[in-house]
């Protein structure tokens, strides 16, 4: 059985982010969520990678050892550079949970990577086409893509109730 991406809502993550003691970890989350960062990306993440006047980032031999370009996330300052995690991916991971208990957001299965899945969600949300998204993730194939369509499917949902 197919497991769905489990995300958070945006209001979700300023709570997190608010109870998040660390700024280099409010920067990883920012990372994870605001440009779809896999953990390790984010801590292997350098700052001639950032190019603000251009808002992406370049990621160097992500999963599969391949590169893309992200958007810069919203909100992300050169000052913030000072703050990119030099940290392990097992104690960013650690850092996470901590600010989802000190948050109060108690669901099942929330990790790091719900950070990346928040982010494919969010878009599709607001209308970006599947195959753009694809681009953003790095997935080679769309149908790694097309799951964040079934796990919030409110474009089908749209379409019945405009057909029915």
């Amino acid at each position: 059985m197919l497991k769905l991406p489990i995300s958070l809502k945006e209001e979700e993550f300023a709570l997190l982010l608010k109870n998040t003691l660390k700024a280099h970890h409010k920067i990883a989350f920012l990372l994870g969520f605001g440009a779809g960062l896999r953990v390790s990306e984010v801590v292997n993440l350098r700052a001639q990678d950032i190019d603000f006047k251009g808002k992406k980032i370049l990621i160097r031999q992500g999963k599969g050892l391949k590169d893309r370009v992200v958007p810069l996330p919203k909100g992300f300052k050169i000052r913030m550079i000072d703050y990119l995690p030099k940290c392990s991916q097992r104690s960013l991971q650690r850092a996470f949970k901590s600010s989802l208990k000190r948050s109060g957001i108690e669901r099942e299965g929330l990790k790091f990577h719900s950070l990346r899945h928040s982010f494919a969600t969010h878009l599709l949300e607001k209308g970006m086409p599947i195959n753009q998204l694809q681009l953003l993730m790095g997935h080679s194939n769309i149908k790694v893509t097309s799951i964040y369509l079934k796990a919030n499917p409110l474009e089908a949902i749209k379409s019945y109730e405009k057909y029915f």
